[in-house]
């Protein structure tokens, strides 16, 4: 069994996003170790990128204070290993195709499964490239986890069939961000996944507070919270640990 469907072995999965870097890969190392304590069940590690098209102005400004601090991929794989000899739970790298092109697609893997992580996300790469990847994934044991928008039933379905690890609904449509309320039919996505294959459903983009994660909860295997967590981070910077503990155990709590 995959390491990343465990995560969804204990009742519904807290996913949370950190954008390593930010404000420093020492704080980021904290924060790992600190939302693996709190009681998340699987975390993704953003690796920053100049352009990053599917985040909203929150996570970007965090890529930019993380890639203004000069963080490297191969710092964050450094950082992975250290990380790796205490946290357990599952992590996935979310980042983007020319990240992983320019550090060459084969190695790129390669020094991530050895570093200790389980899975990649890719928000730019369209299903019908996820070839250029999958392969590299496949050879060093890494999931290459699919993304599903509130689009047509058919493509849901196609995608769903395929997928690994777990499959990541995206609540709306546009960028991530904090949202006041989740207006897509994220419940019909889920059903439509569910018809076609076994693996977990996460539904992400907008979650913020413990209400709207119990609501979602109710709906699919897990949530994912980013934004609400990197604007804590951007807020309290190197202090961030302890009011984003105390986060994501209440959001924990709201979904248990």
């Amino acid at each position: 069994m995959s390491n990343i469907k465990s995560a969804f072995d204990h009742g519904k999965a807290f996913v949370a996003f950190l954008t390593c870097g930010d404000p420093d890969l020492d704080t980021t190392e904290k924060l790992v170790r600190a939302i693996a304590d709190a009681g998340a069940d699987l975390i993704e590690l953003g690796i920053p990128f100049s352009d990053p098209t599917a985040e909203g102005p929150i996570i970007q400004a965090a890529n930019l204070r993380a890639l203004t601090g000069g963080v490297t991929t191969d710092d964050i794989f450094e950082m992975v290993y250290k990380v790796r000899k205490t946290v357990k739970i599952p992590m996935v790298f979310m980042t983007y195709a020319n990240v992983v092109f320019s550090y060459g697609t084969e190695r790129f893997m390669r020094t991530a499964a050895e570093a200790g992580m389980d899975g990649l996300i890719l928000p730019d790469v369209p299903f019908e490239e996820k070839e250029d990847f999958a392969p590299a994934c496949r050879m060093y044991g890494l999931e290459l986890i699919s993304l599903i928008a509130p689009t047509s039933n058919q493509r849901i379905l196609m995608i769903a069939k395929e997928a690994e690890g777990f499959v990541y609904c995206v609540s709306s449509l546009g960028v991530t961000g904090i949202r006041n309320e989740i207006n897509s039919d994220v419940g019909n996505m889920v059903k439509l996944v569910r018809e076609s294959t076994n693996i977990p459903t996460a539904i992400g983009f907008g979650i913020s507070t413990p209400a709207q994660a119990t609501k979602m909860a109710q709906i699919a295997d897990g949530i994912i919270v980013g934004s609400a967590i990197v604007k804590l981070i951007g807020e309290y910077g190197r202090n961030a640990v302890i009011p984003v503990s105390d986060y994501v155990k209440a959001m924990k709590e709201a979904i248990s």
